[in-house]
């Protein structure tokens, strides 16, 4: 059973999240407001937050923002607009996922179940390294030369998935259905993803050297070489 917190000020929206979401078995807290919200998950850390994007006071967007200052908890985003703008925002402040409103109920409950295991796999631990790049399964953890790297959840998945299958190409598609678990969604997310951690872990990263375009295919992961090291 996870603890999940429910941000919307639609208290209608709220009571059909939580309802399929305890009878999914988690606990669940809500806020009606960004301020409330980041309050009760201060006072009390949840597993996964689903945060709408339009909140009055403080927006879903710095909400997001201060949770990704305070913590890594996963975050799931609501966005009634449906524009790729909004969406690609709230990946880009760090997001691991979002839903457009309106939604099916039952697929935000999946989307949570997907993050959540995705976030707590039960699955043997590893440590993945690649040049001056680890991924350290058991803590959750990536670190390049040392440093600790400030990723999300799924983009340590997608980091950890990559390096785990150097040399072959996925397309946005694959990576969709291997890492985030859909069998259909907006492969925006992929690519804003991939950006972000190409910040984090190249050089360059306007000239990549890991984590590869491969045009029209999409990318793949180059292992580092001796030079790289």
């Amino acid at each position: 059973m996870a603890r999940v917190l429910v941000v919307d000020d639609d208290a209608t929206v709220r009571e059909v999240v939580v309802s399929y979401l305890r009878a999914n078995a988690h606990e669940v807290v809500e806020a009606e407001d960004g301020e409330t919200a980041l309050a009760r998950h201060r006072e009390q850390p949840h597993d996964l937050v689903v945060l709408d994007l339009m909140l009055p006071g403080i927006d879903g967007i710095q909400v997001c923002r201060q949770l990704r200052q305070d913590g890594d908890v996963p975050v799931i985003m609501l966005t009634a607009l449906g524009e790729e703008t909004d969406r690609v925002v709230g990946l880009e402040v760090g997001a691991d996922d979002y839903v457009t409103k309106p939604f099916s109920p039952r697929e935000l409950a999946l989307r949570v179940d997907s993050v959540l295991r995705r976030v707590t796999s039960p699955a043997a631990p590893r440590r993945l390294v690649d040049g001056d790049l680890l991924v350290d399964e058991a803590r959750h953890e990536a670190s390049r030369a040392g440093q600790v790297l400030a990723l999300t959840a799924r983009e340590f998945d997608l980091l950890r998935f990559l390096m785990a299958h150097p040399g072959t190409a996925y397309s946005r598609e694959e990576l969709l259905e291997k890492v985030w678990g859909w069998s259909f969604g907006d492969q925006t997310t992929v690519t804003v993803h991939v950006r972000r951690l190409r910040e984090k872990i190249e050089v360059d990263p306007a000239r990549p050297v890991r984590l590869q375009t491969v045009w029209g295919v999409g990318y793949r992961w180059e292992a580092a070489t001796a030079d790289d090291e």
